[in-house]
């Protein structure tokens, strides 16, 4: 407890690791257009409107029932009790059991099919998000956190399917409920009606007073949630060099303090929000003392029955209680609404350029870089004035310093990025009419940080050809020389594999992404720093098939073992986003060093 202590205290340092990792405090958030957010759901709710329609029609008829249970009590006193008929009264507690029976019913029946539209809505929205997820440029996760944007597929759709799930009956039969109360009221005793009123504009200012300062905090509280998750994703993935570095310690003290800033949060909102019930609490039983006294006066002039008292008071209630769900419904919703405005925030940004402009195109194989210049930030350029050619089949090999703009280059071939200025031509054709996906599903891509899915051996390989058979996987794996290593594992290619691929070593992880991109048979080869973790006697047994994979592809590599670069019909040698020299091997790297 004391290192943890005292890295409390080092404020500047954790000040600075806040800022590097966006964590640093925000103006407190408002909702930025409920109306707006709740047409949007609204939109999603109305695509069920059959089902929507049937449920309102059994909140109507179980907000009757509602009313009808205590009007007959009223009337069983004054009608049955109080002159002695009991077969009256017989009949009348039969009806009244039915009226009973019969709420419970529609409740069950309203309850069940609002349950179906709520999760038909939070699926079909969870499913937009998802799918805008993947119609995204590379550069928006480049800028968000992953745990903040999981956040929002969980959290905050869940948070609207619970909301959606109780609002909208609770609304829907609140309003009504309060509407039939107030005509049945009307029509026994306008005096006892006005008396009840008086109570609604100290319930509404204290509700307005409350919700005016829920609805940012829910906001706030949501925004904090998503950066605990992203924190918590950072640690979790990052463990092993928190563990190296010996620092534990600062990050449990990172972890707490934004803990602290979610706790505040949440507290603030649900403190604000639970005076509400409490302040519901105060005013009705106040109503009732006055509704007592009132019809305990009228009473004794005999202007109102005691069936009439009992059934106000019965109205009182149920007067009140629409009021107090309503104002914890409001409170509910704005949650809701300020997780629906963080959802469509991420479905309003705007789609990859490759989503909407270009076409299908068979590429051959010729590249030309027209005197291409890009940068990630605006005023920082990455690459300046590029321009090289690659005809079919030849190898281009990228050689430069870190940050030399060698895999910005290979993002752009992709179209991961577009140009700021020049062109990328592929058989004479300009990327920017080439659709995305098409281009990319004719490349072939072994990065150095290896990517594995919690999938079979057989199945992760697959993926770079997902009709491709059994025996062609194999042949697959046998080329990029994996094949031994996989068919040693207990189960061989039906090995379940993790996420980060434990069980196998990051040269093995480099041998299956190998793997993957000769099933995919691309006609350009895009291999960055494809051989960096495998052993100098592993990567001498799998140049050959290299070597088989690249013949007839267009091919770019980046690398920083000689080996692979002599092989190089051309070498580009980049410095600081710039050529600095290109041509054949003996030129650029034996002559210039």
């Amino acid at each position: 407890m004391d290192c943890i202590n005292a890295s409390w205290s080092r404020k500047a340092e954790r000040k600075t690791y806040m800022n590097r990792h966006g964590a640093n405090p925000q103006p407190k958030p408002k909702i930025q257009n409920m109306s707006g957010t709740l047409k949007r759901i609204t939109g999603y709710l109305l695509k069920r409107k059959g089902k929507l329609i049937l449920t309102i029609v059994t909140v109507a008829l179980s907000s009757v029932l509602a009313l009808a249970g205590p009007f007959l009590i009223g009337v069983a006193i004054d009608n049955y009790i109080a002159s002695g008929d009991e077969d009256g009264l017989l009949w009348l507690l039969g009806g009244l059991a039915l009226v009973y029976v019969s709420y419970s019913g529609v409740l069950f029946l309203q309850n069940y099919w609002m349950a179906d539209i709520a999760q038909k809505t939070v699926y079909e929205l969870r499913d937009d998000l998802f799918q805008h997820f993947h119609k995204l440029p590379i550069a928006f996760f480049d800028k968000r956190r992953h745990g903040e944007l999981m956040s929002r597929v969980t959290n905050d759709i869940e948070n609207i399917s619970s909301t959606l799930n109780s609002s909208i009956i609770q609304i829907a039969s609140g309003i009504l409920t309060l509407a039939g109360s107030i005509v049945v009221m009307l029509y026994l005793s306008p005096i006892l009606t006005v008396v009840t009123l008086l109570i609604i504009p100290l319930m509404f200012g204290g509700m307005k007073w409350i919700t005016k300062r829920t609805g940012p905090k829910f906001k706030e509280q949501q925004r904090h949630l998503g950066d605990l998750n992203g924190f918590i994703e950072e640690a979790i993935s990052s463990r092993h060099i928190v563990k190296m570095f010996s620092r534990e310690d600062e990050m449990i003290a990172d972890f707490m303090e934004r803990n602290e800033q979610l706790r505040e949060a949440g507290y603030l909102a649900q403190a604000y929000s639970g005076f509400i019930p409490k302040l519901m609490n105060v005013l009705n039983n106040t109503s009732f003392a006055f509704i007592a006294l009132a019809g305990g006066i009228l009473a004794l002039n005999g202007q109102a029955s005691v069936g009439t008292i009992v059934i106000f008071t019965e109205y009182a209630r149920q007067f009140t209680r629409p009021l107090n769900d309503l104002a914890n419904q409001y409170n509910t919703m704005l949650s809701a609404v300020a997780g629906a405005e963080r959802v469509f925030d991420i479905i309003d940004t705007e789609e990859t350029v490759d989503g909407k402009t270009g076409t299908r195109h068979n590429i051959l194989g010729e590249v030309i870089f027209k005197d291409v210049s890009f940068s990630y930030e605006k005023g920082k350029e990455t690459l300046s004035g590029v321009t090289f050619s690659a005809s079919k089949g030849e190898t281009i090999a990228l050689i430069g310093p870190t940050g030399s703009g060698k895999t910005t280059i290979m993002n752009l071939l992709a179209r991961f990025y577009e140009p700021d200025s020049g062109s990328i031509v592929f058989d004479g054709v300009d990327s920017r009419n080439i659709s995305g996906a098409s281009l990319r599903g004719q490349m072939g891509f072994v990065l150095q940080d290896t990517v594995l899915f919690e999938e079979t051996v057989m199945e992760n390989i697959r993926y770079g050809r997902l009709n491709a058979t059994d025996e062609e996987v194999v042949e697959a794996a046998r080329l990029a020389n994996a094949h031994s290593f996989i068919m040693k594992m207990p189960d061989g290619y039906a090995a379940k594999l993790s996420q980060e691929g434990s069980g196998i070593s990051q040269g093995q992880r480099q041998l299956i992404a190998i793997a993957r991109a000769i099933l995919a048979d691309p006609v350009i080869l895009i291999l960055d720093e494809a051989t960096s973790s495998i052993d100098t006697i592993t990567e001498l047994h799998i140049q050959e098939a290299l070597g088989r994979l690249m013949e007839g592809r267009t091919s770019f590599v980046i690398a920083h073992r000689l080996n692979t670069v002599r092989r190089a019909d051309q070498v580009i040698r980049l410095r600081a986003g710039r050529i600095e020299a290109m041509g054949a091997y003996e030129d650029v790297v034996e002559h210039h060093g």
